[in-house]
């Protein structure tokens, strides 16, 4: 994580082990029981160690090796410890998830990856800091703040369908401005993935 991010994200409802993202919670339905699950820049593991209550197998991945630790003898996790700025894509090429899940991070070089990751049938979650965050504190840098519908840009760009997306002001915990997207790969190029039964599932 950059430590703009990092400095935010030190309590526990941002990267560590509090309860998950509502917008998570709202499109986990997505996520089957035996799922593969990539949690990127997991933090502390909030997202991992919720998944994988349910059920999923994480792949959790972050520079933080001591946060990946607590997480190291949790059922259906693996850890991963990795420089995602400063080193290669620590993943396969051809590694793929049933879902992939980014909260409060963002790296822009790693969309190809972040999008590629997302295997066919599956759904990307991602959640991170908006335009307008400067008003309420960090991140306040505007290489870690969200440009208007950038979001969708990246799922357009990665031919994945959006099912939702949202870009807001929170109230709490704390102000901030977010977006948020849940969006999903075709199982086979062409296919609709069925985005109005996907809505009414969430509704």
């Amino acid at each position: 994580m950059t430590n703009d991010v990092v400095n935010v994200a030190a309590s526990g409802a941002m990267h560590g082990t509090g309860a998950p993202s509502a917008w998570v919670v709202r499109w986990a339905h997505l996520i089957a029981p035996g799922a593969r699950v990539l949690d990127l820049a997991c933090g502390h593991g909030r997202h991992t160690r919720w998944l994988a209550g349910r059920g999923a197998h994480v792949t959790a991945v972050d520079r933080d090796e001591t946060a990946l630790a607590t997480m190291a003898t949790l059922a259906n996790v693996t850890t991963l410890g990795a420089d995602l700025e400063g080193a290669p894509w620590p993943l396969a090429a051809d590694a793929t998830f049933d879902a992939v899940i980014v909260t409060n991070y963002l790296h822009r070089p790693l969309y190809p990856q972040i999008a590629a990751s997302v295997g066919p049938g599956g759904v990307l979650i991602y959640e991170t800091f908006a335009q307008g965050n400067e008003r309420y504190g960090k991140p306040s840098n505007p290489l870690f703040l969200l440009a208007p519908g950038e979001l969708l840009d990246v799922a357009q760009a990665a031919g994945l369908r959006v099912a939702a997306y949202e870009d807001v002001t929170l109230p709490a915990p704390r102000a901030a401005c977010v977006q948020r997207l849940c969006a999903t790969r075709a199982t086979v190029p062409g296919e609709n993935p069925g985005i109005a039964a996907l809505y009414e599932a969430a509704a």
